[in-house]
């Protein structure tokens, strides 16, 4: 009788998991993926930049606003291992990246790599993507990757790590230009010259 009883608990912790990995799936699932829109980053009130946040790279490196700070300006794409239009441009964001002068930098953030490193650089050695890729982070960093709605979402940030423009939100039909144009606005705002 007794081994019976712990059989059914067994069954039914197996079960709740079951249950608690598919909500958690949904839940990863809901961030992403979306066409163009405009920004769904949160307001400015809640987050202003990126001044203050340690980050691990795919390669396990440290990554921080002093690196941000070795360049004008530094494009910066939230994508995640769920969201097919996010891997379905990272071979022209890879394009973008190779095409831009060194005080340019793009580098992505994987926001569930950390979750399948493996698979995560696959992805990217399959687009041809040779940047910095981070895969966890806190400070300001986690906070803003918290207030991302839908992937894949690009930013642009100036040497001091301040957001510059509107983010850039879903898909792009013509992605050079839309990174182009929102990279220049960052260069233009710090008194910089364009692309």
């Amino acid at each position: 009788m007794r081994r019976s009883r712990m059989k059914g608990k067994g069954s039914s912790a197996l079960a709740m998991t079951g249950v608690l990995l598919l909500v958690l799936l949904l839940m990863v699932a809901g961030t992403g993926c979306s066409k163009s829109q405009e920004s769904d980053v949160a307001d400015e009130g809640e987050f202003r930049g990126l001044q203050s946040f340690e980050a691990i790279t795919l390669e396990g490196d440290s990554y921080t606003q002093d690196d941000l700070q070795e360049k004008e300006a530094t494009l910066i794409n939230f994508w995640s291992l769920t969201c097919r239009p996010c891997i379905a441009e990272m071979p022209e964001i890879a394009e973008f990246a190779k095409s831009l002068p060194d005080r340019v930098e793009v580098i992505t953030v994987c926001l569930d790599g950390s979750t399948d490193t493996e698979k995560t650089q696959a992805i990217l050695q399959e687009a041809g993507f040779t940047g910095t890729t981070l895969i966890k982070g806190n400070g300001d960093l986690g906070t803003l990757c918290m207030n991302i709605q839908y992937t894949p979402t690009t930013v642009v940030v100036d040497g001091a790590g301040n957001i510059v423009g509107k983010p850039i939100v879903g898909g792009q039909e013509n992605l050079k230009e839309a990174y182009t144009k929102a990279i220049n606005e960052a260069l233009t705002s710090t008194g910089k010259a364009e692309l």
